[in-house]
């Protein structure tokens, strides 16, 4: 499994100092149910990104190389090997062991885990707003938002964006069956106040007659 490395959706987005709010991640809607899954972990200084397919096999993404590693039998936990690396994990809690290196305990970084997730899935853009909260998805071939908490959604076919260089925005508009959407993704430095991240955009949804403001990043 390799990871997609689509051209870069905010090229032209430049950074200026504006600030906005996102949401909590515990508050964060999940844009949609997956048979895959995916982690990201802190293993003692070594960032660690684990993806299953199906139930026997575990794809892990190490500095400068991808295992796949096979599922074997364990008194507790989940416990996968191959090509020399184990991987083992419970809960919130994991153990990495590669050739030439020690042993090392990790732990799963929640916030990580759900961008490494979408990276993997294709999506180039991704924004989050709250008051109620929302996801957007932009990529690889649709447009998916999700609002008031993951309780309504709205998907649309991939639309042709409007560039306004000058301006440092980027539009969408379009409609579906049921729904009209715009997003703007404006190339202003939008500050999370709740965990105090900055994000490279700015970006407002309009669903219907409902505007939804929040902060966004590239994700490639």
């Amino acid at each position: 499994m390799r990871r997609r490395v689509p051209a870069c959706l905010a090229a032209s987005i430049a950074l200026i100092a504006i600030s906005c709010v996102a949401p909590e991640p515990e508050s964060e809607p999940e844009p949609e149910p997956n048979k895959e899954t995916t982690f990201a972990y802190d293993c003692e200084g070594t960032y660690v990104v684990t993806r299953t397919e199906g139930l026997d096999k575990l794809w892990v993404f190490l500095p400068g190389q991808t295992v796949a590693l096979k599922h074997v039998r364990a008194a507790s936990g989940a416990r996968y090997e191959g090509d020399g690396v184990l991987f083992w994990s419970h809960g919130d809690e994991a153990m990495l062991e590669v050739p030439g290196s020690d042993r090392k305990n990790c732990s799963v970084d929640r916030r990580a885990s759900i961008l490494e997730d979408a990276k993997l899935r294709g999506v180039d853009f991704r924004g989050t707003g709250n008051e109620p909260g929302w996801v957007l998805e932009i990529g690889p071939d649709r447009i998916l938002f999700s609002y008031d908490y993951g309780e309504g959604r709205a998907v649309f076919p991939m639309l042709t964006p409007e560039q306004d260089s000058a301006g440092r925005r980027t539009v969408y508009s379009g409609r579906s069956e049921e729904h009209a959407i715009r997003i703007m993704l404006a190339g202003e430095s939008c500050a999370d106040t709740m965990s105090d991240e900055t994000f490279e955009t700015t970006v407002e949804v309009t669903l219907g007659d409902r505007k939804y403001r929040g902060c966004g990043q590239p994700l490639h």
